[in-house]
């Protein structure tokens, strides 16, 4: 019943304990009772939503009066899928509350087609469809869109051309809000939505003005209530807007993404933004992925690429269709250095490549300067464990930088960089976010900086700071929604579950101008030809819900 080579943690073991004996199955059914909970267990914190289980697996769970088909009881089974009840809301809640949202029809505006032509130019029947273009007139049209598109395929300045055509359409009376998962998510689409509006001058004062360029994190949209895991924005308490943006979606696991749409107001627009060949989010569900396949006439994918060629382009095309060997090929290809195999030590590589910003911060501690430099190379590992694992590659550079001068023994040093890994809104810094520890000679004190989502640099003191690690290298997933000049990823030695196609891509596409490859060949193919299969029913349940 259980899948292979699975290791059961404490807590999986203590809630199947738990609720097994409680179960009032028989005594002979416990032990596959006590499994099936086991599993169920293990594939959540896998990212599952659920597991799927056979005729007499569900006869025998129906025995149990901890098991109901939709009550409100531990475990749900909802045909063929056993759920935590926890998680079979959410998809409950978000299947219903999108097909609130979509069944609300909105009359197409009249002048649309002159707006479309306005923001996009005119387009005839013999000219290459403009996606952008359709994504504008498909989201004018509806409360509810999803705009998807790897790289350099323009999801910012179509959203930005979007927020115009419907002020436009409205008096400049819209209220709209823009929110991303990481704080640098929200950074770098503010970053864009700010150098878009100064190139849309012609709009006139008043309606450029009504355009928002300020982003925030999804959990300082909500509002988070310390200590708990519910937000002050509810379905009985929504947003104020009348539109939401979300950036980045890929990245919103199913709690988040349920709790999201519950706090919109039903009247409210939403557009996600995102690339579904991205990795799902760390926690469970794959809602972006589910939605695009669920509501393909609520999205649109933006297919041309404006900013984004060249070998890192046909590098991450080649591992997005499992093409191991032809992006191995395009990794060997002596006649491009810009996607590159490192075959000298990782952490020499590392050393070496870091060399900028260690002499920035030898010689001043400006941190505006400071974060300049390493934005501009950053370490991706798979796993966070190991050798090539982040913890591994972050100690052994540490370990090398001493014979620098580099104070790394010490807890807070001159230059370290770290990466928090829990919110705290009352800090305001969220998991995600990077800071830069420079030295104050002025108060004779460390201080760490952080980036604002305004660009600005703010200073907390190390000893206020929450949960945080050094971040010389750090995970693929904790890279997205970010983007570097340069990036190294470093895959394991071995086979390992974690890794994915999905995996490779979200990494290759941070880099804007070079990527470095630790990998054998055997890993870079086994890598490639993974896929991430994620159980969820929320297809099953949209589908069903928008077919009634």
């Amino acid at each position: 019943m259980s899948a292979p080579n699975v290791v059961y943690s404490r807590l999986d073991q203590a809630l199947a304990e738990f609720l097994t004996g409680r179960s009032g199955v028989s005594a002979e059914q416990q032990t596959d009772f006590r499994q099936m909970v086991l599993d169920l267990s293990a594939a959540q914190s896998a990212g599952h939503s659920c597991i799927t289980v056979n005729e007499s697996q569900q006869s025998l769970l129906l025995s149990s009066s901890l098991v109901s088909a939709s009550d409100n009881t531990p475990l749900i089974l909802e045909g063929d899928h056993l759920y935590l009840q926890r998680y079979w809301r959410y998809e409950s809640r978000l299947v219903a509350s999108i097909s609130k949202r979509i069944e609300r029809q909105i009359d197409k505006p009249a002048d649309l087609d002159a707006l479309l032509d306005k923001y996009f130019g005119s387009q005839n029947e013999a000219e290459e469809t403009d996606w952008q273009r359709e994504a504008a007139a498909c989201s004018a049209q509806q409360s509810f869109s999803i705009i998807t598109g790897g790289p350099g395929t323009g999801k910012t300045t179509t959203v930005l051309k979007i927020l115009a055509l419907l002020q436009e359409i409205h008096n400049g009376e819209l209220s709209i809000a823009l929110a991303a998962p990481t704080g640098k998510a929200a950074m770098r689409l503010q970053q864009s939505l700010m150098e878009g509006k100064q190139g849309m001058t012609d709009l006139g004062d008043v309606l450029l003005e009504s355009i928002p360029d300020k982003v925030s994190t999804l959990h300082r949209l909500l509002g988070p209530i310390n200590q708990s895991t519910q937000f002050r924005h509810h379905a009985k308490k929504p947003l104020s807007c009348d539109m939401l943006v979300v950036d980045e979606a890929s990245m919103i696991d199913l709690a988040m993404m349920s709790k999201v749409i519950d706090a919109l107001h039903p009247d409210a627009r939403l557009i996600l933004l995102g690339d579904q060949d991205q990795l799902a989010s760390v926690e469970s569900g794959a809602a972006l992925s589910d939605l695009c396949a669920s509501l393909p006439q609520h999205t649109l994918q933006l297919k041309k690429t404006w900013r984004f060629s060249g070998p890192i382009k046909d590098m991450a095309l080649a591992v997005n269709h499992c093409q191991a060997k032809q992006a191995w090929q395009i990794l060997q290809d002596p006649a491009q250095d810009v996607v590159s195999e490192v075959v000298a030590d990782p952490v020499e590589h590392m050393q070496a490549h870091y060399q900028a910003y260690i002499q920035q911060i030898k010689r001043s501690a400006d941190p505006e300067a400071a974060f300049a430099e390493f934005s501009k190379f950053q370490v991706l590992a798979a796993l966070r464990q190991g050798a090539h694992g982040v913890e591994g590659l972050n100690q052994a550079l540490e370990k090398g930088l001493q014979g620098q001068g580099i104070a790394t023994h010490l807890t807070w040093y001159h230059g370290r960089p770290v990466m928090i890994n829990r919110n705290d809104p009352a800090l305001g810094l969220f998991n995600g976010d990077i800071g830069l520890c420079l030295y104050d000679a002025e108060r004779d004190q460390m201080r760490v900086w952080f980036e604002q989502s305004d660009g600005s640099l703010r200073p907390v003191m190390p000893g206020r700071l929450p949960e945080h690690q050094t971040v010389y290298a750090m995970t693929i997933h904790k890279s997205q929604g970010s983007e570097f000049t340069h990036v190294m990823i470093v895959l394991p030695a071995n086979n390992n579950p974690l890794l994915s196609r999905e995996l490779l891509y979200t990494a290759i596409t941070r880099a804007k101008q070079k990527v470095d490859i630790v990998a054998s060949p055997a890993i870079f193919a086994y890598t490639v030809n993974q896929q991430v299969q994620r159980q969820s029913g929320l297809q099953t349940k949209m589908r069903l819900m928008t077919h009634r």
